[in-house]
């Protein structure tokens, strides 16, 4: 019963919030537009986006600070207390201002908004309250008033600050947009986490080179083939033709499941045996398409290709590990 009871609180506090979102939605328009151009002639002056707010409503200025840094708009959180203490020397006049504050009216903001607007720097108000001083004194001020908090005494801030966090979201997609920004951009700003990984690593970069894998003849035994297998630590031997490309792949797991039906299966060339026209990849390809050919096709390993289909490398199931890719 208590179960059910907590469910439906939780679907009430999502309900609202939905509604708020919806509300602040259906409000979007020439305030937006406006703040949306003022910000891109700040960034092509070269300038910045700063971010400003107090208590959660600072909470959430540092995540639209991130998240527009993220996404190729030079951008940073500016705490205003500290700004009035010596952080205002962050600040340039080719910046733009983004001011946080539901009720326009918090003291610490409108101790450093004049301060701001000395400097020349426009000034982005979001806030639930047009006819607060912050929008009064805003070049822009965009509202994000919801009907009520999702908090059932309608005090703690939330669906405020979803409201705020939301636009805020908008406003960076709209920059990355409007600027071009493109998914190799983004991987150059996350090199070190998944999403760099997936957009920045190149097979090239994971494969083991031709010198590492047994490159054979059509004629070449089953016997030699292993040999060299064996040799060079790899899971399969390439077989080309006289030109150097690419006819087929005989692995140690083709022998295994040979071996018994065939004991003579060694003294076989390897025309007789290999898999023809395997599955292969490109050197230039995304190591993120690799593994999904790993997972689509279950094999065990993965020929490299030039442009003309010569096998340049090899990729082994089990080195995708190594590269932190499963």
């Amino acid at each position: 019963m208590a179960n059910g009871h907590h469910l439906k609180k939780a679907k009430r506090v999502l309900e609202i919030e939905i509604a708020a979102l919806q509300r602040v939605r259906r409000r979007l328009g020439p305030a937006f537009l406006r703040a949306i151009q003022l910000m891109r002639q700040r960034l092509e002056d070269g300038g910045k986006i700063i971010v400003t707010g107090i208590g959660k409503s600072g909470h959430i200025g540092h995540k639209i600070a991130a998240t527009l840094a993220s996404t190729g708009t030079t951008s940073v959180a500016l705490d205003p207390v500290d700004a009035a203490h010596g952080d205002l020397g962050v600040v340039s006049p080719k910046d733009l201002i983004v001011v946080l504050s539901y009720s326009g009216n918090t003291d610490e903001l409108l101790r450093v908004v004049p301060l701001l607007k000395r400097l020349g720097t426009p000034i982005v108000g979001i806030t639930g309250n047009l006819r607060s001083p912050l929008a009064k004194q805003a070049d822009v001020a965009i509202d994000i008033s919801v009907n009520q908090e999702a908090c059932p005494l309608n005090l703690a801030p939330t669906s405020s600050t979803t409201a705020m966090l939301a636009i805020g979201d908008a406003i960076a997609m709209v920059l990355l947009e409007s600027r071009g920004f493109r998914r190799e951009d983004f991987a150059r700003l996350h090199p070190g986490g998944t999403i760099g990984r997936d957009l920045l690593l190149k097979v090239s970069e994971i494969m083991r080179p031709r010198s590492a894998m047994p490159i054979c003849k059509p004629e070449t035994t089953v016997a030699k083939a292993l040999s060299q297998i064996t040799a060079k630590r790899c899971g399969a031997a390439v077989v080309v033709d006289p030109r150097g490309k690419l006819l087929g792949i005989y692995t140690h797991g083709d022998f295994a499941r040979s071996y018994q039906r065939d004991p003579e299966i060694g003294h076989r060339p390897l025309r007789s045996v290999m898999t023809k026209n395997p599955v292969t990849i490109t050197v230039d390809s995304l190591a993120a398409k690799a593994l999904h050919i790993f997972e689509t096709h279950r094999i065990e390993d993965l020929i490299v290709l030039d442009a003309s289909r010569r096998p340049v490398g090899l990729v082994d199931s089990q080195d995708l590990a190594r590269f932190r890719l499963y």
